[in-house]
């Protein structure tokens, strides 16, 4: 094993508990500036996720809530310019609130210690993604960044996982991919000829056939010791 590869979001630290802060401080905005109650607000969300998805397709595109908040805005008739506003919002508290998940950075530490490679792939846009590394403090752990804006396509698509190998410097099958998704991360990942780890804290001990599970990252350094020996 010569690299380690890890996705970013809900597994290098929780989306799900910065995104709960920041779509809550979002829902007050609109209530108070639109008047839009919190129920009318997420259907419109919803709804522009959709038409967003439709528009976009299969990339980094969808994940862009400017665009997003411009939809709900032509949606309901209102000027488009408070989209920045919102977005600017959603951002600033969300990335505030992020929290590394425990023994993430002493985890990166001893990878590095042990000679490997350490990668990022990730869904989303590069200049998201490399403001996320910044304030959580794991650029000095992380020797290159794959996102989908830059694969073009978004994981579980084979293409993305082949250019994490490609800047890795080294086959797939000396890279291990470690993600919270066992579809999008570990099993893509195996299906790519990578070793697919699921991250799946507080929950399954059992993954698909070939897939490793870890609760925690402690449990990572044990296992990745078992696969570089």
């Amino acid at each position: 094993m010569k690299s380690v590869i890890f996705d970013l979001d809900n597994t290098l630290y929780s989306y799900d508990r910065a995104h709960e802060k920041a779509y809550a401080e979002l829902q007050r905005f609109v209530e108070r500036e639109l008047r839009l109650a919190p129920a009318e607000f997420n259907r419109l969300h919803a709804e522009a996720h959709r038409i967003l998805k439709r528009r976009c397709g299969n990339n980094a595109a969808v994940h862009n809530r400017l665009i997003r908040y411009q939809i709900i805005l032509e949606l309901i008739g209102k000027p488009i310019f408070i989209a920045p506003e919102m977005a600017n919002l959603y951002w600033h508290t969300f990335l505030g609130a992020m929290e590394l998940e425990p023994d993430a950075v002493q985890t990166l530490q001893t990878l590095r210690t042990m000679g490997l490679r350490i990668g990022i792939g990730t869904n989303m846009t590069a200049d998201c993604q490399f403001e996320k590394l910044r304030l959580l403090g794991l650029t000095p752990y992380v020797d290159f960044l794959v996102t989908s804006e830059e694969a073009a396509v978004e994981k579980p698509d084979a293409r993305l996982f082949a250019l994490c190998a490609e800047k890795s410097g080294a086959a797939p099958g000396e890279c291990c991919f470690v993600g919270d998704s066992l579809e999008k991360d570990a099993l893509a990942a195996k299906n790519a000829g990578m070793t697919g780890i699921w991250y799946c804290p507080g929950g399954s001990d059992r993954g698909a056939e070939g897939i490793r599970v870890i609760r925690g990252f402690s449990e990572l350094t044990a296992l990745l010791q078992t696969l570089c020996g």
